[in-house]
C-alpha cells in the first residue's frame, strides 16, 4: 500500500480537529477563561515547532495553582563584567551591558548587546518559543513572579521566574556566576503535561555601531565537527524567512554573533536543537524596515531545557578555555596558520608597548627587515635582466608585427625564456617580496576583523579605533602616496613591456582605491612598510645600483 504523503496527513488532521471541536463546543461549554495580560509584539513570533495543543483547555486539573505578579518590575544583575536587566513582563532580558567594552557614543558606554528598538518590536532575548502561537504570545508577556524578591543581585546568583495561569506553566531558572557564562533552564507545562520550550535570542544582537541591516550578524551552530555560519538571507523557510527552521541536534553549540560578540548556547546535560528565522522591525524616524537574525535553542527530545549561554566578546583566549572551545568563532579562514602567530605577537608587543598602533609599525618593521634578503635577491634579478635587455628587447622587435594569437609569437617567448635559464634569471624574482607580504596583508585583515583587542584599539591622534577605517581619510592617501613614490624610485629594467610600466604606475592609485574601504590598521601597516620600502630601495640604488642601458653585446663575441 502506497504510504500517504504528509500533506495529506496534514488535510485528515485538520478535518479531524475541526470535527472534534465542533463536537466539543456542541456538547460543552468550557468555563469563562481569566482576563489576559495586554498583548505585546511577543505574540507575532514565529513558532518553534510543526506542534499542536487543543484548540480548547479542559477546567483545571487539581494542584495546578495561579501564579503570578502583581506589578511589573525589573531587576538588576552584576558582576564585575556584566549589568543584566531582567523584566518580570514576559520573564526576558532587556539589556545586557558588558562592562569592559564600549559603545560609538560621546562619551562611550558600556556596550548593550540587546537592541532595544527592535527588541520592542519583535519580542526580548531570553524569551521562550513554545509549540503554539498562542501560549507562546501568553508566556511572553505574562507578568512572572520573582524568586527571590529583591531589585538588585551581585553575582554569583540564582534567580527562578515563575507565571502559571492554572493550564499553562512556565518556569525559568537562571544562575550568573562571575564568568560571562549564564545557565539557563527552562520548562512548560499544559495542564501538568510537557512542552517543548526553546530559549530564544529575538530583537537582533550586538554592536549597532558596526553593522548594518544584520549583514554582520549571523546564527552558527556547529554539527558533526563542522562549524556553520548562516546569514541573515539564509534563515528561515526558504520563501517565508519569519518562519522558523529547524536545525536537528545534537548541537555541539550554536547561537548568534556579529564582528566582536556572540551569544553562544552550550549543551549542559541536554541535547540541542536549533530554530533560526529573520524579522523585519521598522526604524524609530522611518527608513526602509530593517531584518533582524533571530534563533532559539531547545533539547532534541523536546520537554525541558537546560543550557549554558556564553554571552560576551569572542576573545580568543576566553573561547578557548569554554567546554566546548569556542574558539572557531573567531573566524581567520586560510590566513590562520599566519593570523594566530600575528595576534599572539600583537599581544606580547603589547605588554611592553601599551599601544596597538605602535606594536603594529614594530611588527611592519621587523617584517620587512626579515624579507630584506628576498629583495636583495630580487634585486640581483633585476640587474640581470637590465644585462639581458638589449638582447631581449632585439628578439621582441622581431615579433612585434604578429598579433598575440599567432602561433609565430610563441616563438618569441620560448626565445626569451631560453636567455633566462642560459643567466638563470627568474622572470617573478622582481615580484618576490609583495608576493611573500600578500599572506600577511590577508592575516592582518583578518586579525582587525576578528580579534577583539584590536576593537577600539586606538593608535595617536585621529585614529581612535584601528579596526575601522580612517575617519579622515589620511593613511590611505599616505600610502598610496608612499606607494607611488616607491615605485617610481624602483628602476624598471629595459625588458619591461611600456604597457606593464604603465600599468606599475596605476598600480598605487588602485590599492588606494581598495584601501579607503579597509581598516586604518592595515593602512598603517601598508604606510610603515612603503617607509621602510623607500629606505631600503634608497640603499640598493646607491650601494648597488642597475647596470647602466648600454648597447647589446653578443656573449660569443
Amino acid at each position: 500500500m502506497k504510504e500517504m504523503s504528509d500533506q495529506a496527513r496534514g488535510i485528515i488532521f485538520v478535518v479531524c480537529a475541526l470535527a472534534i471541536l465542533f463536537v466539543w463546543q456542541h456538547f460543552y461549554k468550557p468555563p469563562t477563561p481569566p482576563p489576559q495580560p495586554p498583548q505585546t509584539a511577543a505574540q507575532h513570533a514565529p513558532v518553534a515547532a510543526p506542534q499542536t495543543t487543543p484548540p480548547s483547555a479542559p477546567a483545571k486539573p487539581a494542584g495546578v495553582s495561579v501564579v503570578h505578579a502583581n506589578d511589573e518590575k525589573t531587576v538588576l544583575i552584576e558582576s564585575p563584567l556584566y549589568r543584566v536587566e531582567l523584566a518580570n513582563r514576559g520573564a526576558v532580558v532587556r539589556s545586557w551591558k558588558l562592562k569592559k567594552h564600549f559603545d560609538d557614543q560621546k562619551p562611550p558606554h558600556p556596550l548593550d548587546l540587546v537592541n532595544t528598538e527592535a527588541s520592542q518590536q519583535l519580542g526580548w532575548p531570553f524569551s521562550v518559543l513554545l509549540s503554539d502561537p498562542n501560549l507562546d504570545a501568553q508566556a511572553n508577556s505574562a507578568l512572572y513572579a520573582i524568586t527571590p524578591e529583591a531589585e538588585h543581585f551581585d553575582a554569583p546568583a540564582t534567580i527562578t521566574l515563575h507565571w502559571s495561569d492554572g493550564h499553562l506553566d512556565v518556569t525559568k531558572k537562571l544562575t550568573f556566576d562571575a564568568t560571562y557564562i549564564v545557565t539557563a533552564e527552562a520548562s512548560a507545562t499544559l495542564d501538568d503535561k510537557p512542552l517543548p520550550v526553546a530559549i530564544a535570542w529575538r530583537g537582533g544582537f550586538g554592536d549597532k555601531a558596526v553593522y548594518q541591516a544584520s549583514q554582520l550578524v549571523n546564527v552558527f551552530y556547529k554539527s558533526g565537527g563542522k562549524l556553520n555560519t548562516l546569514p541573515f538571507k539564509k534563515l528561515g523557510v526558504p520563501n517565508n524567512q519569519a518562519q522558523p527552521q529547524i536545525q536537528t541536534g545534537p548541537m555541539e553549540y550554536e547561537g548568534i554573533e556579529d564582528q566582536f560578540f556572540t551569544a553562544a548556547f552550550l549543551p549542559d546535560g541536554t541535547d540541542l536543537s536549533l530554530w533560526h528565522w529573520t524579522q523585519y522591525h521598522n526604524p524609530v524616524g522611518g527608513g526602509e524596515s530593517e531584518p533582524e537574525a533571530e534563533m532559539a535553542a531547545g533539547a532534541s527530545a523536546g520537554g525541558p531545557l537546560k543550557v549554558r549561554i556564553f554571552v560576551g566578546p569572542k576573545d580568543l583566549a576566553l573561547l578557548e578555555k569554554t567546554q566546548p572551545p569556542l574558539e572557531e568563532l573567531v573566524q581567520f579562514g586560510w590566513t590562520g596558520i599566519i593570523a594566530k602567530p600575528v595576534l599572539f605577537a600583537l599581544q606580547w608587543l603589547y605588554r611592553y608597548i601599551p599601544n596597538y598602533g605602535w606594536a603594529i609599525v614594530v611588527i611592519t618593521l621587523v617584517i620587512n627587515f626579515a624579507l630584506f634578503p628576498l629583495k636583495m635577491k630580487s634585486w640581483r634579478s633585476m640587474q640581470k635582466m637590465q644585462k639581458v635587455a638589449p638582447e631581449i628587447r632585439q628578439i621582441q622587435d622581431r615579433y612585434k608585427k604578429y598579433t598575440m594569437r599567432d602561433p609565430r609569437k610563441q616563438k618569441m617567448n620560448e626565445e626569451v625564456m631560453a636567455i633566462y635559464q642560459r643567466e638563470g634569471i627568474n622572470p617573478m624574482g622582481s615580484c618576490l617580496p609583495m608576493l611573500a607580504q600578500m599572506p600577511i596583508w590577508w592575516a592582518l585583515w583578518r586579525v582587525l576583523n576578528g580579534a577583539i583587542e584590536l576593537r577600539h584599539a586606538p593608535w595617536f591622534w585621529w585614529i581612535r579605533d584601528l579596526s575601522a577605517k580612517d575617519p579622515y581619510y589620511i593613511l590611505p592617501i599616505a600610502m598610496t602616496i608612499t606607494m607611488y613614490v616607491m615605485t617610481k624610485m624602483t628602476p624598471q629594467t629595459a625588458a619591461v613591456d611600456p604597457t606593464q610600466q604603465k600599468m606599475m604606475q596605476f598600480m598605487p592609485l588602485m590599492f588606494g582605491v581598495i584601501f579607503f574601504r579597509l581598516s586604518s590598521g592595515l593602512n598603517l601597516y601598508m604606510f610603515t612598510s612603503n617607509l621602510v620600502g623607500m629606505a631600503q630601495q634608497y640603499y640598493l640604488n646607491r650601494t648597488e645600483p642597475l647596470p647602466a642601458k648600454g648597447k647589446f653585446k653578443n656573449k660569443k663575441e
